[in-house]
């Protein structure tokens, strides 16, 4: 059975840092492609990073660009996402995804809350 555990959320003050985690169980993570969402309060779900399964390559939602950094160990079977300069606007619960098809993972989420 695949499982997905994220970890890292938190409360954190604007201009602050979180680095997120998500470990994958259950599969060979390597043939994952990876990807972070993120579901703010009255919004649509929204893709935020996410990455292919050798590292080499990644897509970012255009206001993380910059401020945030996807990454994997596949040694660790974990995925990361490195959030810096959070914005109020970043607050919301973050979803880990694991997909390779025709399967599809989904973590239970980390909520991050960014405030004053």
């Amino acid at each position: 059975q695949v499982q997905l555990v994220e970890s890292g959320g938190g409360l954190v003050q604007p201009g602050g840092s979180l680095r997120l985690s998500c470990v994958l169980s259950g599969a060979t993570f390597s043939q994952f492609q990876m990807t972070w969402y993120r579901r703010a309060p009255g919004k649509e779900r929204e893709l935020v990073a996410g990455i292919f399964t050798d590292g080499g390559a990644s897509v970012y939602l255009d206001s993380a660009k910059g401020r945030f950094t996807i990454s994997r160990d596949n040694a660790r079977n974990t995925v990361y996402l490195q959030m810096n300069s959070l914005i109020p606007e970043d607050t919301a619960v973050y979803y880990c995804n694991a997909w390779k098809s025709p399967n599809e993972y989904w973590g239970q989420g980390t909520q991050v809350t960014v405030s004053s």
